[in-house]
């Protein structure tokens, strides 16, 4: 199970997480990882771009790799915790980009993987880290949020 003491699911994410805010990550918390876990990976996504009544792209926001078995939660804006590594999102930085949708209300994907192998892999895009934990993912969890701008 993934949770955030910033929103609910299907809920409305602060604009404090946005382009029209702070743009810091959320607090997220997660549970319910089987023994076997090793390491967790988190994605976070907009299946929405750019405009939800005609996606043509789901535009990552943000990659984390390297998170130990024993970590089930990140502060509000924190720094990632030792061993942790940023992945690529789609504005080509090795950061959290928050919601910052051109047009309507889009969802946003906050996905944690449990894997059965320690993953470190600082840069590392999304197609790429989906091939690498390819049978290794022994759980997983999500939560949706939801973003318009209001400039």
């Amino acid at each position: 199970m993934v949770t955030s003491s910033a929103f609910t699911a299907g809920g409305s994410i602060p604009s404090d997480h946005t382009c029209e805010g702070a743009d810091v990550a959320p607090a997220l918390a997660w549970s319910g990882a089987p023994s076997s876990t090793k390491s967790f990976a988190i994605v976070v996504d907009d299946p929405d771009a750019p405009d939800p009544n005609a996606p043509k792209q789901t535009w990552v926001h943000w990659i984390v790799t390297g998170l130990r078995a024993s970590i089930t939660s990140l502060a509000t804006g924190a720094a990632l915790p030792a061993g942790a590594a940023t992945g690529k999102n789609g504005f080509g930085k090795l950061a959290w980009g928050g919601p910052c949708p051109p047009i309507g209300v889009h969802r946003y994907y906050f996905k944690v993987y449990a894997l059965d192998i320690p993953l470190d892999r600082a840069g590392v895009t999304k197609p790429e880290l989906l091939a690498a934990i390819r049978g290794h993912v022994v759980a997983r969890g999500a939560l949706m949020g939801r973003y318009e701008k209001h400039r």
